[in-house]
């Protein structure tokens, strides 16, 4: 890991995420009744369960809205879901100003062409491989999973043990 990665990660306190094609694979699946399907990775659920046990937030803004990704949110207990975003940054300076937050306490992880303008601002900007091209240039660093596959618990794990917090957020788990 190059030390610069590792100096913004010490500060990130706020996990901000997009979902699809980050928390997801970027695939939609529409049944004959009209059900629409995605799926998400165990494994970033449980980096999530880990990032929360550290005592850390984190906030979902998603340009679309699903029921799924609320029922996800919620098993995931994530701190704020914000879904049907149109102007991402807007959303952005409104949870820093509410939570309290600067800039580079954000670690943002994002996929698509809406997501730069948060990259601009979030003190650690992630992009997935599966980016487009503007993105992964645009990010301070590319996770080596995709999207969907373990892209996030990438980061939180990354995260953890930048700050610290990895002993506290796995203690439970990883007893003798």
């Amino acid at each position: 890991m190059k030390p610069e990665i590792l100096e913004f990660a010490r500060k990130i306190s706020i996990l901000m995420l997009d979902v699809d094609g980050v928390l997801t694979d970027g695939k939609i699946y529409y049944g004959n009744y009209g059900d629409e399907l995605q799926a998400f990775n165990v494994q970033d659920g449980m980096g999530m369960g880990l990032w929360h046990r550290a005592g850390l937030q984190s906030v979902i803004i998603s340009g679309r809205s699903t029921r799924m990704l609320k029922r996800r949110a919620k098993e995931m207990r994530v701190t704020k879901v914000f879904q049907s975003v149109g102007d991402k940054e807007k959303i952005y300076l409104e949870i820093l100003q509410n939570m309290g937050k600067s800039d580079e306490e954000v670690c943002f992880i994002g996929d698509d062409l809406n997501d730069i303008p948060l990259f601009r601002k979030a003190g650690l900007a992630v992009a997935v491989p599966n980016a487009v091209a503007e993105v992964r240039e645009s990010a301070r660093y590319v996770t080596q999973h995709a999207g969907g596959n373990g892209a996030v618990r990438e980061v939180i794990d990354l995260l953890l043990k930048a700050n610290g917090r990895w002993e506290k957020a796995t203690r439970d788990f990883l007893r003798s």
